[in-house]
């Protein structure tokens, strides 16, 4: 509404700025107007139709005339038809490229493509997963006479010639076993299942790993379908997941998710720490050391460990499987794992305890093992470790990841503070007993 607008118009002012209705007030003036406009001669309608409706309705019929004809020739009608889908693909690639300057992908997703690619992958992996089954002597105080118990997991075959990797803890329950009142021993009996084989075949015990929880068994059979590896330092966070295995003694069974983590850090019943990849693909008792695999059915970990409780869900982690190649290779080659070793036990000083015992944040040697090479060395009880190859550690984890980074034979230079003062060593690594 214009300032200057008349007044007598719109009942409108100024001063109080007060909307009224919007029907018209008449006055004197208008009302003198209107009865005048009452005596003015009327025009005659077919004026308005010789000057406006005839020629609306011709220009209406000749386009009629003109579009029916242009379609009824052939060659017209297609340059018609490719001139509008010419100007819909403009638009639609227009919509694009916009689409394309947003860093969010928005582009849908088709569910039968990812239903199509859960049923590959699962046809692909199946093949190469393998239910185990084991059984051990069971000590309790309460009976001499020994009894039997049983464990199930899973396991990935690794060869065609029957090599198959699976988790320490579901070959060697021993190492999980707190309970004071009974001893597990090691498994007596160790049978396997094949995918759609009801066959069971007795799995031999290559080699076991506590430390990374990972063992290597093998049965008398070939023409095996190996699982193909993936690339685990290439997983990324969101992608697509399943975990493949026999929970709760239900073979072959398949679960799916994504990708929650990589490199998160976590500690099983042990005490072992691992960098794993974590999922929320269900993991259940009896999916351990079967396989984490990606959209294109390739292994990238081994089902290891997963947090319960009623206030957990969808938390499972699996070890990387570049981390088990090594370790698998030796286990066949060697029946263990050979690592560098230093020949120490310590404790870690944290700021507050250092400070307490007027020594620095490092790893306080404890005990140091007879012959080893921390002795040759000349390193002594009650030194603190506080750099290893330059760089400052503050406990055990660090010194052994950087310790582990080496080979046997390999030189470990330390920096220790003994008295006040710091100095600097060198140890030969040995083979860890």
């Amino acid at each position: 509404m214009e300032e200057n607008q008349s007044n007598e118009n719109n009942n409108v002012t100024q001063n109080d700025q007060t909307f009224k209705s919007a029907k018209p007030t008449v006055t004197e003036t208008s009302y003198k107007e209107f009865r005048n406009s009452e005596k003015r001669p009327k025009s005659s309608g077919s004026g308005f139709g010789k000057t406006v409706i005839l020629p609306f309705f011709c220009g209406m019929l000749g386009t009629v005339l003109v579009i029916g004809t242009c379609i009824s020739v052939p060659n017209i009608k297609e340059r018609i038809i490719k001139q509008l889908v010419t100007t819909n693909n403009s638009s639609s690639t227009s919509d694009e490229n916009n689409s394309n300057t947003s860093n969010i992908n928005t582009q849908l997703i088709s569910l039968q493509g990812y239903s199509d690619t859960g049923v590959g992958v699962a046809k692909k992996v199946q093949p190469s997963i393998v239910a185990i089954t084991v059984e051990y002597s069971v000590n309790s105080i309460f009976n001499r006479t020994p009894s039997t118990a049983t464990a199930r997991g899973s396991g990935i075959i690794i060869s065609e010639d029957g090599y198959i990797l699976t988790n320490n803890h579901v070959i060697n329950s021993s190492s999980s076993n707190k309970d004071a009142f009974y001893e597990i021993g090691k498994a007596n009996k160790v049978i396997v299942k094949l995918y759609n084989d009801d066959t069971e075949y007795k799995g031999e015990i290559i080699g076991t790993d506590s430390q990374t929880d990972l063992a290597v068994i093998k049965i008398d059979k070939t023409d095996l379908t190996a699982a193909e590896l993936g690339d685990s330092d290439s997983v990324q966070v969101g992608e697509f997941s399943m975990a493949i295995g026999s929970p709760l003694g239900l073979d072959n069974s398949v679960t799916a998710g994504i990708i929650s983590a990589v490199n998160r850090e976590v500690s099983d019943e042990d005490g072992n720490k691992y960098v794993a990849i974590q999922t929320d693909a269900a993991i259940n008792s009896g999916n351990s050391g079967g396989a984490l695999v990606n959209s294109k059915g390739q292994v990238i970990g081994v089902n290891t460990l997963k947090l319960s409780g009623t206030s957990v869900e969808g938390i499972g982690f699996a070890i990387p499987i570049n981390a088990t190649k090594d370790i698998y290779n030796q286990l066949i080659q060697y029946s263990k794992v050979k690592r560098p070793y230093v020949g120490i036990s310590g404790i870690d000083l944290d700021k507050e305890t250092a400070e307490r015992n007027n020594l620095v944040i490092g790893v306080y040697v404890k005990t140091v093992d007879d012959f080893s090479a921390a002795e040759k060395a000349g390193i002594k009880p009650g030194d603190v470790i506080i750099e290893a190859e330059g760089k400052k550690i503050k406990n055990m984890d660090e010194l052994n990841e950087i310790k582990n980074k080496k080979q046997i034979g390999d030189t470990l230079k330390l920096k220790i503070y003994r008295d006040g003062k710091e100095k600097e060593v060198t140890v030969t690594l040995q083979e860890q007993p």
